[in-house]
């Protein structure tokens, strides 16, 4: 489902041949929505779409925010994405709270924990995660935003190779 949204930014910004480039770049003739591939492949995919996109979106981070914001769209429009906004009943705390056990439904690897710092503020402590975290921030502001969260702030910043934390707020 990630490749494929991939894909069709890619598709929709920059042109099928850019989008076929893409799809060469990760080794694979085709994606089905919902079967795991390898997060190596996603990495390629995504730098390489990333890279096509910046001078559409601004730079690579912002193109990288695109990226992860259409990942939340291909998500929260299937069935477990559904379910999961369910849960959240519109509430931006407990959307914040579900977060881990939304990202395990989608990804084999990494930790995902949430601290709290205040009402409408938190954090989300993610640990051995390979996408960047322009990517999760465009994940985590297109989340809050699909639930009417108003006002919603999200800045990452690394804290190892491979961790990050979320700060995320709201009013």
């Amino acid at each position: 489902m990630f490749f494929l949204g991939v894909l069709e930014v890619i598709r929709n910004s920059v042109g099928t041949e850019a989008a076929e480039e893409c799809l060469a770049c990760t080794g694979e003739r085709r994606f089905v929505p919902f079967l795991m591939y390898p997060v190596a492949a996603f990495l390629h995919m995504s730098f390489r779409a990333a890279s096509m996109l910046a001078p559409r979106k601004g730079g690579f981070d912002r193109a990288m925010r695109a990226i992860g914001a259409q990942a939340t769209s291909d998500f929260l429009s299937s069935l477990v994405g559904r379910s999961f906004l369910m849960l959240a009943a519109s509430d931006p705390r407990r959307l914040v709270t579900n977060l881990p056990s939304g990202y395990r439904t989608v990804v084999s690897y990494g930790e995902r924990h949430v601290t709290w710092s205040g009402p409408s503020s938190g954090c989300l402590r993610v640990a051995r995660d390979f996408m960047p975290h322009t990517y999760h921030e465009g994940v985590l502001q297109a989340v809050l935003e699909a639930i009417g969260t108003q006002c919603p702030m999200v800045h990452g910043k690394a804290t190892g190779l491979l961790d990050c934390d979320y700060s995320l707020s709201w009013e």
